[in-house]
């Protein structure tokens, strides 16, 4: 079983969008008992809060059921729960370095490190555009997902 952390600064809305972006590709592909997926925050912020409402918008597209969703914060024990742990951006790269030490098993990267546009995802808390932050994660989960069923 492969098991992926998306992570995000408060685990609302660029996170829990390619969490659940990601179980959506798994599952359109038969793979969900190949798979467990899931999100976190590197900040406290958010903890306990549900997913954003522009976040809820864009998932709702998808048929997924977010409801039970609530912001957590990622652990040291979650980098040998997970076999990839992929952030949004580099500040969020930063920060699980910060907890998890050196990457020794390669397994912390960045979402649209899969593509080839390697870059931040666009953080809708500041630019207001969920349209453009869904573009982003659904390519980079897709990237990923194409990579992980070569492996």
């Amino acid at each position: 079983m492969t098991k992926i952390l998306f992570v995000c600064h408060g685990n609302i809305c660029r996170s829990p969008m390619a969490e659940f972006i990601m179980k959506k590709i798994v599952s359109d592909a038969g793979e969900e008992a190949n798979f467990y997926i899931e999100s976190a925050a590197t900040s406290t912020e958010e903890i306990g809060n549900p997913v954003h409402y522009g976040t809820r918008q864009v998932l709702r597209k998808y048929n997924v059921d977010f409801s039970k969703k609530r912001a957590v914060q990622i652990t040291l024990a979650d980098y040998q729960k997970y076999d990839f742990i992929v952030g949004m951006d580099s500040y969020n790269l930063r920060n699980m370095k910060r907890l998890f030490g050196e990457d020794r098993e390669n397994k912390i990267s960045l979402l649209l490190d899969y593509t080839d546009t390697p870059r931040n995802v666009a953080d809708p808390w500041y630019t207001g555009n969920f349209d453009a932050t869904e573009a982003d994660v659904l390519k980079g989960c897709s990237a990923l997902f194409e990579k992980l069923k070569k492996l």
